[in-house]
């Protein structure tokens, strides 16, 4: 950029003007009128002298694109993919603050491998947050991103070995570094588990391996939650009040989710120092061995921890209905709802009550009966009510084509129809209904439940708790089934393509690294912004290199301002330099570019 002195009408006009380069050509394009001569003489002494130093400093700040050299005749090879993405600078910065380079660093030195393990954590981490993918894929466009990658594809797989190894004291490491980062308070904490599915036709064999040892199968069929016949591999995960991610743990399709809570439970208090936690939980995890485990009444947990469970009022034994639909206790109060300038009444009662368990003794049956307190909150809902009514009424309707055409259906395809059809049975090989059978619905079994429509029950071993405490409490589960549709269709973490146990659990290991880092950006944005915007504002901050390493960037919102101030990094500039981008990096302190 110079001070350019143009004449105008017997009058000298000053500007500030740019070249640049065009087919080989030199042109000029002005950056700033200035004014005239005469007129700027009466501001400054020396206007020529001021606006050529002015020149100058400018020139000292920001490189001069008139360096650039612009072919408009250049054709682009085939299949070439030159945008870099840039946005990934702000989970790279939360990776950073977490230390998990270091991490790697100093589990590597007692490790045998070549290759740079936070290299590879790295590419994959980001990739499935920003575009995911395959393993090979990440690998194959491993040149959108600023970073090294000095390993091979079969680095890369080797590496998922490692990983699976380095996954409890990386979850333990992440622990540390989140409560010292933005605080942590698990206490309270809330546990779920889903599934996952391959798209393969057979469940995994067991293997016996030299000593006698039988390894049995990873990949199994079991209760899909998406009601798929496929093999299915099983995550359990536990969340911290906030909503970031404190542990997970995977486990074959056929074992029973309700039995992989107690050893989540063992291993985060022993690990991560916690004396006393409180877990919140749906009623697919309310069974007698972990509530007498949580109630502290087994020699293994002596102190007594807690928990919050959700009961299914039909479900429960015939006193605690009849107690719930008694109308007596129950009162109501006004609390605000999901939308703004929302109230709902909230009916509900509560009370201590002595409840009966059985454990398994020595012999494994159970005939140890146990008595623990707890109490028992239930509330009536007509929201609740009307979803109740309005699902079932979408089941009875396919009960009522399976009872017409008995020929449409097996037992795979009449799943939730056949609670509500009397005299149903299946051909065990094949799977299709069995004919010659007078099917009808069980009419008094629907009257049944629908007495029982709006009512929610909730258990809980803190007696000290409020009835809205307690329901608050429980409402906390939504944000760990958000987590599972994050890390479902967000990180597209199923169908799996992995055949090994050890690469499958490292491929959840990289997707619970990706939904941290997201809860974490969640949260220091305020949560002012939901996930799907933030990754795709993230996704959107690209560049494409012109000549001589500038860099045009194109995309600028909202929630990237709203990002450049929370994590003071500067994206708001249209060209950058190599230069430039280091410096950017240079602040999430890992290798880059």
């Amino acid at each position: 950029m110079y001070l350019q002195q143009s004449k105008s009408r017997g009058r000298t006009y000053l500007s500030f003007v740019q070249g640049y380069r065009q087919d080989g050509k030199v042109k000029h394009k002005t950056i700033e009128k200035l004014g005239y001569l005469d007129e700027l003489q009466e501001e400054y002494d020396d206007p020529v002298a001021f606006f050529k130093a002015e020149a100058r400093r400018r020139n000292a700040e920001i490189p001069a694109l008139e360096k650039i050299e612009i072919n408009t005749g250049e054709i682009l090879p085939e299949k070439t993919g030159l945008r870099k993405n840039l946005g990934y600078c702000i989970p790279k910065a939360v990776y950073s603050e977490l230390d998990c380079r270091s991490f790697f660093q100093n589990k590597q030195r007692c490790m045998d491998v070549k290759f740079n393990l936070d290299q590879v954590f790295r590419l994959l981490v980001f990739n499935r947050f920003m575009f995911p993918a395959s393993k090979r894929r990440a690998y194959d466009e491993r040149d959108r991103f600023f970073e090294r990658a000095e390993f091979s594809l079969d680095d890369t797989y080797r590496a998922l070995r490692c990983f699976e190894k380095l996954s409890l004291p990386l979850q333990k490491f992440l622990h540390k570094r989140v409560s010292a980062l933005i605080g942590r308070e698990p206490s309270q904490c809330f546990y779920n588990v889903t599934n996952y599915y391959f798209e393969i036709p057979y469940n995994d064999e067991d293997t016996t391996a030299e000593d006698g040892s039988v390894k049995r199968g990873f990949r199994e069929r079991g209760p899909s939650k998406e009601h798929r016949p496929d093999p299915i591999v099983q995550m359990g995960l536990l969340m911290d009040s906030n909503g970031i991610p404190v542990a997970f743990n995977v486990f074959p399709g056929n074992d029973s989710e309700k039995t992989s809570l107690l050893p989540t439970v063992h291993r985060v208090k022993s690990d991560y120092g916690i004396d006393r936690i409180v877990i919140v939980a749906d009623r697919g995890l309310n069974t007698s061995d972990n509530t007498a485990f949580l109630s502290g009444i087994n020699d293994d947990n002596s102190h007594g921890d807690g928990y919050v469970y959700g009961q299914s009022v039909i479900g429960a034994d015939q006193e605690f209905r009849k107690w719930t639909l008694d109308q007596k206790g129950y009162i109501s109060d006004e609390l605000p709802g999901d939308e703004p300038d929302e109230t709902i009444i909230f009916r509900h009662k509560s009370r201590i009550f002595a409840k009966k368990i059985q454990l398994k003794g020595t012999n494994g049956k159970r005939t140890k009966t146990m008595c623990i307190y707890q109490k028992q909150m239930v509330y009536y809902s007509r929201k609740y009510a009307d979803k109740q009514k309005k699902e079932r009424e979408r089941v009875l309707a396919k009960a009522r084509d399976l009872i017409a055409n008995p020929g449409r259906y097996t037992r795979a395809t009449s799943y939730g129809a056949t609670a509500y059809i009397k005299n149903l049975s299946f051909v065990k090989d094949t799977g299709e209904i069995a004919t010659g059978r007078d099917l009808s619905l069980d009419t008094k079994k629907i009257e049944e439940e629908e007495k029982y429509d709006g009512y929610y029950s909730i258990v809980t071993s803190e007696k000290n708790m409020s009835d809205i405490e307690i329901r608050d409490a429980y409402k906390g589960l939504w944000r760990i089934e958000e987590s599972f549709k994050v890390i479902k269709h967000e990180f597209r973490a199923r169908p799996v393509y992995l055949r090994k146990g050890e690469h499958i659990k490292a491929h959840f290991l990289i997707c619970f690294m990706a939904l941290l880092l997201m809860r974490i950006i969640e949260i220091r944005l305020g949560r002012r912004y939901p996930f799907s915007t933030i990754r795709q504002s993230l996704v959107n901050c690209s560049c494409t290199p012109l000549e001589q390493n500038y860099y045009l960037c194109d995309y600028r919102d909202e929630c990237i301002v709203a990002m450049e101030k929370e994590f003071g990094i500067d994206l708001s500039h249209k060209y950058l330099s190599l230069k430039d981008i280091k410096k950017i990096f240079k602040h999430t302190k890992a290798e880059a570019v």
